[in-house]
């Protein structure tokens, strides 16, 4: 495609993926609402089952613009994609054991940072992108566990993505992330609190998988310093990778349902959904606002931005503390 029609189409592909996810969504709901249920659990927040197949909704509108807008070297990462939500599917359908969901996601990400970084960067890089890769695609599952929550991280994450790439003159990149936080956007219209429809699996590891890889595609095309994408995530990088480390040093079995994620503490503490999903989104729109000041900074300002957030996230992990001993606990 050219720089000219890619241009002409640049509103209109990440249209046609919110209005496709919508179309999806609306179908799903409308007929197979008492079909693959997410029952309350050990893990949840939410009082009845509630459909879990909005993944499928998001993968059909992300998977609708990729073919206009993908460059040929990202499509390792499309596969991989393609092979991520097809696991990710079954096991929202019948699950799955652990061990096999966590091979197929190092086959996902294998093949992703072969593609992507092998020729270019070297294997040292490759492996290091696997490793990353695979945590970003469990990370983002595990803080998929409240209404709002995972489908605003993509709004506000791939909404970054495609601003840094208009900044740096990166269209076809630009339009496809505007495309997938499009998507994320006709999805929480029926996942904002009270929710009528989750992700599942197959929406959220797909969703973490594109975080960790784009990141890497936006660092080889020059747009981004690999700290970029990491101030974007953090909101959900900083929160799983804090509470795991705790629970590692309790000696906890990591894989159990629980929530002990500063976002369930919040809600459990009387904040409810809605309250605390709004603040997310406050944190998740400071630290992309870090990510860009970063990126055009110069190196002095720089460790001053990383400073800045840093004291953000110890703020707010004091004040969390401080919720939970000030207000009983009500539940969600």
């Amino acid at each position: 495609m050219t720089s000219w029609s890619l241009s002409s189409l640049a509103y209109v592909i990440p249209l046609g993926s919110f209005v496709l996810t919508w179309i999806v969504l609306t179908i799903v709901i409308r007929t197979w609402s008492d079909r693959i249920l997410d029952h309350p659990n050990e893990r949840s927040l939410h009082q009845r089952p509630v459909p879990r197949m909005g993944g499928i909704g998001v993968a059909a509108g992300i998977a609708a613009s990729v073919p206009f807008v993908s460059q040929v070297e990202w499509w390792p990462l499309w596969l991989g994609a393609v092979i991520l939500v097809g696991i990710s599917f079954l096991d929202d359908i019948i699950g799955l054991p652990i061990i096999g969901r966590l091979l197929v996601h190092f086959v996902a990400a294998g093949g992703a940072a072969a593609g992507l970084l092998l020729n270019h960067s070297g294997v040292g890089w490759a492996l290091l992108a696997i490793v990353a890769i695979v945590w970003m695609t469990n990370l983002y599952n595990f803080m998929d566990g409240m209404d709002g929550l995972a489908g605003g991280m993509a709004l506000f994450g791939f909404g970054f993505y495609a601003l840094a790439g208009v900044l740096s003159g990166q269209l076809p990149f630009a339009v496809t992330n505007a495309a997938i936080a499009a998507a994320a956007g006709a999805f929480l219209l029926f996942n904002f609190h009270p929710a009528r429809i989750f992700m599942g699996d197959a929406g959220s590891t797909l969703l973490g998988f594109l975080a960790a890889c784009l990141g890497l595609v936006g660092w080889q095309l020059g747009i981004w310093t690999l700290w970029f994408p990491g101030l974007v995530f953090s909101p959900f990088i900083v929160d799983a990778t804090v509470t795991l480390a705790r629970r590692l040093l309790r000696r906890e079995t990591i894989w159990r349902p629980h929530r002990e994620h500063y976002y369930q503490r919040l809600v459990l503490s009387g904040w409810g959904h809605r309250r605390t999903v709004l603040a997310e989104y406050g944190v998740m729109a400071l630290c992309g606002g870090f990510a860009v000041l970063y990126q055009y900074a110069s190196e002095e300002w720089r460790l001053v931005v990383l400073g800045a957030w840093a004291v953000l996230f110890l703020s707010l992990a004091i004040a969390v503390k401080g919720v939970e001993q000030r207000i009983q606990p009500v539940g969600s």
